[in-house]
C-alpha cells in the first residue's frame, strides 16, 4: 500500500512522517525530492531564483520516475507498506503554480498528463491543510506576503485535486498542536491500512 502525506510548506509533513516511523517499524519511509542525484538536481533548480519553471518541473519528474523505479515499485512488489513524504501531488500543486506565471496553458492538466503514463498513484494520501499565512510563517518565508500569494494558489490546486480525488484524500487540521496532528494522521493511516488489508 502507497500512503502519501502532503501539505503546503509548514504543515508538518515531515514531522508526521518521523513520527510515523515507530509505528511502523517495517515500512519503508520515503520523500521527494529524493536524495539520489536527480533530487540533488531539483534541490540545485529550487535554490535558483532564476530556475525556468519548466526545466525545473521536467527535473522533478525524472526524479520521480527514479523513485518509482528504484524504491516505491520494488517495495509494493514486496509487499510492504510505503509511506512518502511528498509525491506526485505535490508536483501537481507546486509546479502548476508555478507554470500559471508563464504561458504553459491549463498548468493543472499538463502536470497531471505527463504523469499519467508512467506514473503509480498513491492509495491513499493525509492531507495536512493549513492556511497559506500560518504555512509561510512557519517555512521561515522572508517575504511573507508573496510566499503567502504563492501558497495560496498551491492551496487551490490542492483543493481540485481534492475535489476530483474525494475517496483517496483524508483532510487533517494542522492548524491543531503538533502532538494532536501526530495522533490524527497516527489513527487516520491505522484506518487506511486496515480497510485496505479487509479488501486484500
Amino acid at each position: 500500500m502507497l500512503i502519501t502525506l502532503e501539505g503546503l510548506d509548514g504543515s508538518g509533513k515531515t514531522t508526521v512522517w518521523e513520527a510515523l516511523h515507530d509505528v511502523y517499524p517495517d515500512a519503508v519511509f520515503t520523500r521527494e525530492p529524493t536524495e539520489s542525484w536527480y533530487g540533488d538536481a531539483v534541490s540545485r533548480s529550487m535554490s535558483d531564483e532564476d530556475a525556468d519553471p519548466l526545466a525545473e518541473l521536467f527535473l522533478f519528474t525524472a526524479d520521480h520516475a527514479d523513485h518509482l523505479s528504484r524504491v516505491v515499485r520494488p517495495a509494493l512488489d514486496a509487499g510492504k507498506l510505503v509511506v512518502s513524504d511528498r509525491y506526485s501531488d505535490s508536483r501537481f500543486a507546486y509546479q502548476a503554480a508555478t507554470l500559471s506565471r508563464t504561458d504553459v496553458t491549463r498548468p493543472l492538466e499538463y502536470v497531471q498528463g505527463i504523469h499519467a503514463a508512467f506514473s503509480r498513484p498513491p492509495d491513499a494520501t493525509v492531507y495536512l491543510d493549513v492556511d497559506p499565512e500560518t504555512a509561510a510563517s512557519r517555512a521561515g518565508a522572508t517575504n511573507k506576503f508573496e510566499r503567502a500569494e504563492y501558497l495560496a494558489e498551491v492551496r487551490d490546486n490542492y483543493e481540485e485535486l481534492i475535489d476530483a480525488n474525494p475517496e483517496r484524500f483524508v483532510r487533517v487540521d494542522a492548524t491543531e498542536p503538533p502532538e494532536d496532528v501526530v495522533e490524527m494522521v497516527e489513527r487516520s493511516v491505522e484506518r487506511l491500512v486496515r480497510e485496505h488489508d479487509r479488501r486484500e
